[in-house]
């Protein structure tokens, strides 16, 4: 019998050097190009990244305009108005945090363009908070999030990891500390990603055709077999369809430009009749285009 002594295994403690203690708000905006909204001192962090269009965010510094794939940092007790920048409506995401990590110093005033991993991930953030919480994420003058009572399992938890997650990946970027060559899998990863959105930009500049599977795949040299498994694996659905949320989306502008009618929308992304485009956006939204229409604009006026 071997009497040798068992080798004790050392425990290594992991340093966590950025942590979110508490999650404040986190809304997503769909607002016409007349929305304004002055923000009182408040003692936490705030971030507003913009999804479509641009916003003009005044300080005590100077006035800023964040476009679409930037945002912008507040520290706590900083005062800032936001306004829609132009004729142009404009999407954009603002969460607010508690975080003690000094590290968090590092994001005062900062204007930063995020990349596809950041845009990924403060989506995830809206998907979560649409689950895990039963209040509105689009009104801006809510001041307490109400809990989901049957949340996703650890939706809240998900949230703080994405958050800490596009935090930490702001400042490896911003500060150039880590140049790491990337795995074969990741290499792989990578060039689906960018396959992924060289189309999702051929969709986008065709959103007012009619497309057909047979052409999507004609003019990008792919195979249809090909295509439909890339859409099913990094957009969770098939191409059609994602090209129709693509079109819900643009149709949601072109309502909050208040320019064209729905006849007229409908028309311009090439839906057959307006009860059509009325069936699809009430699938993808939950509401018909008048019932969006009228919740945006009632927002907007309070």
């Amino acid at each position: 019998m071997d009497n040798t002594p068992v080798t004790e295994y050392t425990r290594t403690a992991l340093n966590k050097v950025l942590s979110i203690d508490h999650i404040v708000m986190i809304h997503y905006y769909e607002h016409m190009s007349d929305f304004h909204h002055t923000s009182a001192f408040n003692n936490f962090w705030g971030i507003l990244c913009v999804d479509e269009g641009e916003v003009e965010v005044l300080t005590s510094k100077s006035t800023y305009i964040i476009r679409s794939g930037n945002l912008i940092f507040h520290k706590p007790n900083a005062l800032h108005n936001v306004q829609i920048n132009g004729p142009v409506a404009s999407n954009f995401v603002t969460i607010a945090f508690e975080s003690d990590s000094e590290c968090i110093n590092f994001f005062e005033d900062k204007i930063i363009k995020i990349n596809e991993l950041e845009r990924n991930l403060m989506t995830q953030i809206i998907i979560e908070a649409r689950q895990g919480f039963s209040s509105p994420l689009n009104d801006p003058y809510l001041r307490s999030m109400t809990k989901a009572t049957d949340p996703p399992f650890a939706c809240e938890q998900l949230i703080k990891m994405y958050l800490e997650q596009i935090l930490i990946s702001l400042i490896r970027k911003e500060t150039l500390l880590f140049n790491v060559q990337l795995p074969i899998k990741s290499i792989k990863q990578k060039s689906n990603i960018e396959l992924f959105n060289r189309i999702v930009d051929y969709l986008q500049a065709h959103i007012y055709c009619k497309l057909s599977i047979e052409q999507i795949c004609k003019d990008n040299l792919i195979g249809r077999s090909h295509l439909q498994r890339l859409f099913t694996n990094q957009a969770n659905c098939g191409i059609i369809e994602y090209f129709s949320m693509l079109k819900i989306e643009q149709a949601k502008q072109l309502i909050l430009r208040q320019q064209l009618n729905f006849s007229q929308i409908a028309d311009s992304l090439g839906y057959t009749s307006i009860h059509y485009f009325s069936r699809r956006f009430k699938k993808i939204t939950g509401m018909t285009p008048s019932e969006y229409a009228y919740s945006i604009k009632d927002l907007s006026e309070r």
